[in-house]
């Protein structure tokens, strides 16, 4: 009878939708004029435009170099953009990123600020050092969800075919070749951060093409190979598999292998996931860092940069030396005073796609439905859902029974008009498509959650679409233009914690004159 009951009679928890103020951010596109109180005026050496993993990386880049002169202006009252997170009980809870990968022995200033939080153990003079191990993603990791019943592992093994087999093993060989591929400069193919990447043609080809083109060219049809293919674009980059760039499919699955035969680098994480590395880089510079800081026109001059910010309906001004523009590329037009009439780069060519993460509050876990279901895992994936799945905030605690956090992912690849449609939703519409969309796997969804809350990205991360990663734009717009100097994630075509961390450190040193490693 439970089966039978009416879906819209069913209790709705209580929530909110909460996070990026779309209204404050659209003040851009208005083009309006601002006149600044002569008293609101102050001068800095340097204004750093952005409180995400790029601009807070810069800010504690300049601060560990004694450069302190400079302020930080985000939009948002809470700061680290996409790796923001949420604190409640019993942890917290990302909104947005929630792991990253061991990074590699040669990418030092990352395994630097490791060391200095403590999570890298050594290290340096040969050493790789040791990550210890409550800071790796805890067994079980990941599950799949697949005609009621939940699976180890992502990609779903049971009851494939002998065809399926010999598909998936051929993946592995393409993936190995380009693991094992260097050109003549001893550079690899795919690597990160991606400005250690061969730019030699037979890489940069892979990004004229889909990755669903390049499946279907060396001959690969099994639906469960599609599936996981189309699962790690939607997973990284929020774009179904005929969306993206076949280098980026290719970056995903052979970027952090070290070489043929090695496993994937071990996830670090965290309850609050990549929120931990963004409130530690806060905490750093937090005396320099201005909340509820809406910057609304950035004039560039012969000596400097004028900025002006809207900040509890007062307007601000900033008298620069240089800036550090931390913010999507594609806003840079709205915000640059002259930008426009004089373009060093186009930044209408930087596309960003749309998703809502939820954060369910359970007042305790569903039952498994089967003796044999494979146990709740840190990941948790529904193979026959367009979401993500969801993320189990108190798996890295140990904590296995009672309340928990699940943060559930949904890209709006699926929608034409995605980003409109999202946000003509209501909260109310967007929990019923978390709630309907887990009751596929947790029937008892309805009465286990006691509250979600919802965040709209609706510019949430780059999209890596084919002919932009290689076409020559970012690297213009890595380009210094009037004393303003550009750092995001977005100069990668990649949305990964290591690549705003990259720029952010590139930014820095390009303004303090000091040479930036790579």
């Amino acid at each position: 009878m439970a089966a039978c009951r009416d879906h819209f009679s069913r209790q709705f928890p209580e929530g909110e939708i909460v996070g990026q103020s779309a209204t404050l951010g659209h003040i851009l596109r208005e083009n309006r004029g601002f006149e600044v109180p002569v008293d609101n005026w102050q001068k800095v050496k340097v204004a750093i435009i952005g409180g995400g993993v790029a601009g807070l990386s810069a800010a504690w880049k300049l601060s560990k170099q004694s450069f302190n002169d400079f302020v930080l202006l985000e939009l948002e009252k809470e700061i680290g953009g996409t790796s923001r997170s949420g604190a409640g009980q019993p942890v917290s809870y990302p909104w947005g990123a929630h792991y990253l990968p061991v990074p590699f022995e040669e990418n030092h200033d990352l395994r630097n600020l490791l060391g200095e939080m403590l999570i890298l153990k050594g290290g340096g003079e040969g050493s790789p050092g040791i990550i210890p191990e409550q800071y790796l993603c805890r067994d079980p990791e990941e599950r799949v969800f697949y005609k009621g019943r939940w699976y180890d592992g992502l990609y779903l093994h049971t009851g494939e075919s002998e065809e399926d087999k010999r598909q998936y093993v051929e993946f592995q060989k393409q993936v190995d070749y380009w693991v094992d591929w260097k050109d003549e400069k001893g550079r690899r193919a795919f690597v990160v951060p991606s400005a250690n990447c061969s730019n030699d043609a037979e890489v940069t080809a892979l990004d004229k093409i889909t990755f669903g083109e390049w499946l279907r060219q060396k001959g690969f049809s099994s639906d469960r190979l599609i599936w996981f293919c189309d699962y790690a674009c939607r997973d990284d980059y929020g774009l179904k598999l005929d969306q993206t760039s076949a280098w980026a499919g290719l970056f995903y699955f052979c970027s952090r292998v070290r070489k043929t035969g090695d496993e994937s680098q071990s996830f670090i994480t965290f309850p609050e996931g990549n929120g931990r590395f963004a409130n530690y880089l806060f905490d750093k510079v937090k005396d320099r860092v201005r909340k509820d800081h809406a910057v609304v026109s950035i004039i560039p001059g012969e000596k400097g940069v004028d900025l002006i910010s809207l900040s509890g309906g007062e307007l601000r001004g900033f008298r620069c030396e240089k800036v550090i523009f931390a913010s999507p590329m594609f806003t840079a037009p709205y915000a640059i005073r002259g930008f426009a009439e004089n373009a060093p780069f186009v930044a209408s060519e930087f596309q960003h796609n749309a998703w809502f993460v939820a954060n369910l509050f359970l007042k305790d876990r569903p039952k498994p439905r089967f003796a044999r279901d494979f146990p709740l895992a840190w990941d948790n994936v529904l193979y026959e859902s367009p979401s993500l799945g969801y993320v189990n905030a108190t798996h890295q605690k140990g904590i296995d029974y009672g309340p928990t956090i699940w943060t559930y992912y949904y890209p709006m690849c699926h929608e034409e008009n995605g980003r409109t449609k999202l946000f003509n939703y209501e909260w109310s519409d967007l929990a019923d498509v978390c709630l309907t969309d887990m009751a596929r796997a947790h029937p008892e969804i309805y009465e286990l959650t006691e509250r979600i809350d919802i965040m709209r990205w609706g510019h949430a991360m780059i999209s890596p679409r084919p002919n932009f990663i290689w076409s020559g734009v970012r690297e213009k717009a890595m380009q210094p233009y009037r004393n303003i100097h550009f750092a995001h994630t977005d100069l990668s075509g990649i949305a990964l914690f290591e690549e705003a961390f990259y720029h952010g450190l590139r930014a820095a040193s390009e303004i303090s004159g000091q040479k930036h490693e790579r």
